[in-house]
């Protein structure tokens, strides 16, 4: 059986939820990089995040599926500035442990301080807390 990359991921918790509805569905699939990106976050970019790999025959109903997902996950999500849905989760530069984050990471090399994630509006070009 051949497998065909669908989507990634940055971490393990979207990647894991994008298999779980994909496999309730009755599509086989599964994460390529996983181990290597859980185990050392700063890998991420270099690997090109997790991906989920899905049959050859089943990319096209699976990416419906995905994208179905995401459309649900962004209704869910609204911006009390606007009301809009055109939200997403991003990590912000304008907080000082971010940059505190950046700094440690350059000088210790190896450990890496957590980013602080808010939800954008792009539509109104607000930031408010992730929920």
């Amino acid at each position: 059986m051949d497998f065909v990359l669908l989507n990634s991921y940055n971490n393990y918790i979207e990647a894991h939820i994008a298999k779980g509805v994909l496999e309730e569905e009755g599509i086989s699939c599964w994460l390529k990089d996983e181990n290597t990106v859980t185990i050392d976050p700063i890998l991420t970019n270099a690997v090109g995040g997790i991906k989920i790999m899905v049959a050859k025959e089943d990319a096209e109903k699976a990416w419906e599926i995905l994208t179905q997902l995401k459309k649900e996950q962004r209704l869910a999500v609204v911006c009390p500035a606007s009301g809009s849905h055109n939200i997403e989760l991003v990590s912000t530069p304008r907080k000082p442990i971010n940059w505190l984050s950046a700094i440690s990471t350059f000088f210790i090399g190896d450990y890496a301080l957590t980013v602080e994630k808010v939800n954008h509006c792009f539509d109104y070009k607000y930031e408010f807390p992730e929920v």
